[in-house]
């Protein structure tokens, strides 16, 4: 994760850490001083490293005083014994901060590679933005009608909405929402995270905007009488309810990742191998291509998790932090639940099917 960058000469000084000790400086894209993991607790770390300037060398030393349960750091940068710059950062600065790529890798071709070239393309080209909605309109028109289709649109961007607005409050530059056919929606953002609560907000706030827009249309129901509000109510939370499923990649998955890898990364990798073979049931069970699909990207996702427990980049989320996420979880998935009990409740035979999946 990125602990601190500031400013050096007119170029940016920046420091990458994880908890385990490995430590790695750059100035102006160049790693100029680096530090192995270690087991030890070490508090105050120093780095020394030699910088040219007018064919004169200047002996630049960043001095630390690291505390990371609870994150404090306090940091001060010399140039030739002079104070250059000096400050410190909490928990709060460090989620508030998006960190920022510095040095461009040469990656070998594989099918990760090509995915993540894909992905880059899609979200610089705008105009896909359009031909995507259009593509979903027309695509969902042709297997419901196109009331159906303009509902089930709404909710997705509604859904999506959540999502970016939680990337802008942690500062994150969005690409915006995507909505693609039969998959959904995809909320984009070419910033990385860097604890683990980010990533839990993030992931829930889709689910939670969701929830309220079920709860609006539960109001204008009560208040109307109209049985097209309890549909997109009902609906809408049976889509959510499916994305808080604890599989990996959904909302849940994310949610579940988050919580458990901040506890220990063996409890981590054993409930997100759990719930995705709950998903590979599900799958089974209801015949979901598309679930089976989404099973193997989080299968992959797990993999990496795995790969790099030892050396993440992402702050943990604290007891306060999981146990204020389970909670939130745990509220969301009732509320859903809960509307889908009171839909059903209508009367309505075609209302009740939600519920009735949901039984099943």
């Amino acid at each position: 994760m990125e602990l601190l960058s500031v400013d050096l000469f007119g170029k940016p000084l920046r420091l990458e850490g994880t908890m385990a000790g490995w430590q790695q400086l750059y100035w102006d894209h160049q790693v100029v001083s680096q530090r192995a993991a270690s087991d030890s607790d070490e508090t105050h770390i120093q780095h020394i490293f030699e910088l040219q300037a007018n064919e004169e060398g200047i002996q630049v030393s960043l001095s630390l005083a690291l505390n990371w349960q609870p994150f404090e750091l306090s940091y001060t940068v010399t140039a030739n014994g002079q104070t250059v710059v000096q400050g410190d950062r909490s928990l709060q600065d460090l989620s508030q901060k998006t960190p920022q790529e510095v040095i461009p890798e040469k990656r070998q071709f594989s099918l990760i590679g090509l995915g993540s070239l894909a992905l880059k393309l899609l979200k610089s080209a705008k105009v896909i933005k359009v031909v995507f909605a259009g593509a979903s309109i027309a695509a969902y028109s042709w297997l419901f009608s196109v009331e159906f289709a303009l509902a089930l649109i709404g909710c997705l961007v509604f859904h999506e909405y959540g999502h970016i607005l939680a990337m802008k409050h942690f500062g994150m530059k969005t690409k915006g929402i995507y909505l693609i056919p039969f998959v959904g929606g995809l909320a984009l953002s070419d910033a990385k995270i860097n604890t683990r609560w980010q990533d839990v907000v993030i992931s829930i706030m889709g689910p939670t905007f969701g929830l309220i827009l079920s709860l609006i249309g539960v109001v204008l129901y009560m208040l109307t009488g109209e049985i097209l509000f309890a549909g997109i109510a009902g609906f809408n939370a049976l889509l959510n309810l499916f994305n808080m499923l604890p599989i990996l990649p959904l909302d849940g998955g994310h949610i579940l990742k988050s919580i458990s890898f901040s506890i220990d990364s063996r409890i981590g990798i054993f409930l997100c191998a759990l719930g995705a073979a709950g998903g590979v049931y599900l799958s089974y069970s209801f015949g979901l291509a598309l679930l089976g699909f989404m099973l193997i990207i989080g299968s992959l996702e797990i993999v990496l998790e795995w790969r790099r427990r030892h050396q993440s980049s992402l702050y943990p989320l604290d007891r306060y932090g999981q146990l204020f996420s389970l909670v939130w979880y745990l509220v969301v998935v009732m509320g859903l639940v809960s509307v889908l009990g009171y839909v059903a409740s209508t009367g309505d035979e075609i209302l009740g099917i939600p519920l009735k999946v949901l039984q099943n």
